[in-house]
């Protein structure tokens, strides 16, 4: 079973990336700090935090944006890798890590640290690479020893405290890519 997950795994990245190639080809050149149209869509990455994925999806509905969260859109007998790509067309998206898996590295058995689970990852690197890192705010739940994601160098994570500190960072990134949202609508 895990082989097979594995293998299962293997083939989502390869089209993933052959669409990101596609997408690249068929698109003018962009930087990713250029500003876009303005846009009302985001995507929400998530795992298994519930509380997390409530909390910024009204978040965004509040500022009067469209959170577009996969498994709430129409399957219309697409695969799952399909569906993704159709509503992948957002000019921001939002990657919640939160620790719902443990892993470990082959030589450290007893070693097991919390980390995001695997697809939420790999849609991260998808959205950056499509997106430009200005517009992806990656943000953590806050546990000890938690694994950040390796290899994405110069992304800044955003911590995700009960507090809602992190809602101005996120108005602060929608703001710097052109979406037009008012902080006071928050109070």
């Amino acid at each position: 079973a895990f082989l097979s997950g594995q293998q299962g795994a293997i083939n989502a990245l390869r089209t993933m990336i052959e669409e990101v190639e596609l997408f690249r080809s068929a698109a003018p050149a962009f930087s990713g700090d250029e500003r876009r149209a303005p846009c009302t869509k985001v995507f929400v990455v998530h795992g298994h935090d519930e509380v997390m994925k409530q909390t910024v999806a009204r978040t965004l509905s509040t500022l009067g944006l469209d959170p577009i969260i996969l498994h709430e859109k129409a399957n219309q007998g697409r695969t799952i890798i399909e569906k993704f790509d159709a509503h992948s067309e957002v000019g921001f998206a939002v990657v919640l890590l939160s620790p719902d898996d443990v892993g470990r590295r082959r030589d450290a058995p007893t070693d097991l640290t919390p980390r995001a689970r695997q697809n939420v990852v790999l849609e991260l690197g998808f959205f950056l690479g499509k997106l430009g890192r200005g517009h992806v705010l990656p943000l953590f739940r806050q546990t000890p020893n938690f694994e950040m994601p390796s290899d994405l160098a110069g992304v800044v994570y955003v911590a995700f405290d009960d507090a809602g500190g992190w809602k101005g960072e996120l108005v602060r990134e929608l703001k710097a890519v052109g979406y037009e949202v008012d902080a006071n609508k928050l109070l």
